[in-house]
């Protein structure tokens, strides 16, 4: 199954080289047409692993993947700190939680890399199109990392 995954994901990152991409129901209807079948929750998973992120291009917002993510980057950090290099982020706190907002199509990119980060202070984070929602269990926890993630985007 792995290979499957493996070759799933080098066929999108061909298929963003080659066309623009707008939505992820258009991305499983272009690898359905190379004969790959792909749920729409495959296809969100996929978008986040390979970190993909919308960009404007020619005024309509498409997929891409960013310059500086590369399959070289073996760490969550690493892969965190160029996402956070290469895209707007805010970061406020609420409660326990900080909350990331960002581009369109963006969230689950940084998401995966947070998680992969495996931060003992992170208790666990969730994704939206925009919005990356990230709780801790104390505010000690919340402005280590506030201070760890406004580090990377310099």
């Amino acid at each position: 199954m792995e290979v499957i995954k493996q070759l799933r994901q080098r066929e999108i990152r061909d298929l963003l080289g080659q066309r623009p991409i707008r939505t992820q129901q258009e991305l499983a209807g272009a690898l359905r047409d190379r004969g790959f079948r792909a749920t729409q929750a495959t296809i969100s998973r996929d978008v986040a692993e390979l970190g993909l992120i919308k960009s404007s291009l020619g005024g309509v917002q498409t997929y891409v993947v960013p310059a500086r993510v590369t399959e070289a980057e073996s760490t969550g950090e690493e892969r965190l700190r160029a996402l956070l290099s290469d895209l707007p982020v805010e970061v406020r706190e609420a409660g326990s939680m900080l909350i990331l907002k960002t581009l369109p199509g963006s969230a689950h990119a940084i998401a995966a890399a947070l998680d992969r980060t495996r931060w003992q202070e992170v208790v666990g984070s969730i994704a939206g199109d925009d919005t990356v929602f990230v709780a801790f269990a104390d505010r000690a926890s919340i402005q280590r990392i506030r201070g760890r993630l406004a580090g990377m985007r310099k």
